[in-house]
């Protein structure tokens, strides 16, 4: 596989609802994994009486972020092109950190690790380690099979696993909403103070923003296949389907903080959310129930797999490999897509087994660097054409998230709990210190930055 990966030279024609639908369902698979089934009915759980403000707070940051990305992802043409605004190296840096660490030094392992957890209770007691290493070889094998087009990912994971994943959902939620097992119980410190602040700070350590802005490249490869050729159709499709994707979400995760709400008289100890949906479950179909959550949590982990090794492999295939448009200018430049595909899901492999403490323990404070500036790039895309005229603003405001995202990061590994005079910002103490910073610069640097004239 020496060529780009499902290029088509399909004609310009709109999609029509059906097709829409099956991309809307892709992008919903691509970003649904474990930390989405697992968020939702913990906050409801620990929110008891006041799930409502919660989740609203929940929706606005772990909805409304990841979708702005995947619009303004779509409307700059790819990840590359946006973090160009700030300077060439900047966004080679940059984005393949993005695609490092939201791939296989965190997701991607951590799909295969989830998903035997959930698993291991219907196996034979015992040691688990000759069965995980097993599951593992089967589960990326699997993967690495369904990514190898990842311009058919839509036939995939938008027409079997998708809608699979969403029925089963559906029978769970369902069920809750029907035949509440419980009440909802008092409001934990958790949420005690402000239930929608404290939502949306939830929402936010998804960092699903950064997953969204890895989708573009084989979000626009299923769209070629499709017929949609022309990029101006294809960021409104794009723009469609996170739309969708994220209305879906929207609507399971209110569902399942309903459920996790009506549990707090039933699990009030619950420590995390895979418990109270296993208890849930339990409660209302037995020993099937605590099969139909492992297939739900197995479906989801296997298509954020897929989806993750697509859009890394593809990214480093174009960017690096012998689909770069300047492949002699690169050592990598005869590396086929397939390469770095495999390449990936066997390092996931390993790392699932052997060193995911090790590996968490690197790529969660990268994670947490890299997000301020992500959400920087984000925001002022929709304002591209007027920052554009002012050069100093895009690597002011960027490189100042940048670097209170690096700080923040760096004394959470050093010192994790101690005081630091990043304590004394404003937002700090819901992770939210660089915003004020990065928006006074941003305001300096429009008055100061000289001014281009418009374009035409």
């Amino acid at each position: 596989m020496g060529q780009r990966p499902e290029s088509s030279p399909s004609p310009v024609r709109p999609l029509d609802g059906r097709a829409r639908l099956v991309v809307a369902l892709m992008l919903f698979s691509m970003f649904f994994g474990a930390g989405n089934l697992i968020l939702p009915p913990l906050l409801g759980l620990q929110a008891g009486t006041a799930a409502v403000p919660a989740t609203v707070g929940f929706l606005v940051s772990g909805i409304g972020l990841p979708v702005l990305a995947v619009v303004a992802v779509a409307l700059a043409g790819d990840a590359r092109a946006l973090a160009g605004r700030v300077s060439a190296r900047f966004s080679a840096v940059f984005v393949a950190l993005v695609y490092l660490s939201i791939g296989p030094l965190l997701a991607i392992p951590r799909t295969s690790s989830t998903a035997f957890e959930m698993l291991s209770p219907l196996l034979p007691d015992g040691s688990k380690a000759v069965p995980q290493l097993v599951f593992s070889v089967a589960f990326f094998s699997v993967a690495f099979a369904m990514a190898l087009r990842p311009g058919r990912l839509s036939r995939f994971l938008g027409r079997v696993t998708g809608p699979a994943l969403v029925a089963l959902i559906a029978v769970l939620a369902v069920a809750s909403l029907v035949d509440p097992l419980g009440v909802p119980g008092p409001v934990q410190a958790t949420y005690a103070a402000s239930p929608a602040v404290d939502g949306f700070v939830t929402g936010y350590q998804t960092m699903d923003l950064l997953a969204a802005m890895t989708f573009g490249l084989v979000v626009a490869e299923n769209l070629r296949s499709l017929g949609v050729a022309d990029r101006g159709a294809q960021a409104r499709e794009v723009s469609l389907a996170g739309l969708g994707a994220g209305a879906l979400m929207a609507v399971i995760y209110c569902a399942f903080s309903f459920l996790g709400a009506t549990m707090g008289t039933v699990a009030p100890g619950a420590s995390n959310g895979a418990e109270v949906l296993t208890a849930a479950a339990y409660g209302h179909f037995g020993t099937a129930g605590v099969a139909l959550v492992a297939a739900i949590f197995l479906l989801a982990c296997l298509n954020v797999c897929v989806g993750l090794v697509s859009c890394c492999g593809t990214y480093f295939f174009e960017t690096y490999g012998a689909g770069s448009p300047e492949p002699g200018a690169h050592r990598l430049g005869r590396v086929t897509y397939v390469a770095w595909a495999a390449a990936f899901a066997a390092f996931s492999c390993v790392v699932s087994n052997v060193g995911l403490t090790q590996i968490l323990a690197l790529s969660v404070p990268l994670l947490e660097a890299l997000y301020p500036p992500a959400i920087v790039l984000v925001l002022m895309a929709f304002g591209a054409g007027a920052f554009d005229r002012r050069p100093w603003c895009w690597p002011a405001a960027v490189g100042c998230a940048a670097v209170l995202g690096v700080a923040q990061a760096a004394c959470g590994v050093l010192a994790p709990g101690a005081p630091t005079v990043l304590d004394w910002l404003p937002l700090a103490g819901v992770g939210l210190g660089w915003a004020v910073p990065t928006a006074v610069v941003l305001g300096a640097t429009w008055l100061l930055s000289p001014r281009l004239p418009a374009r035409g």
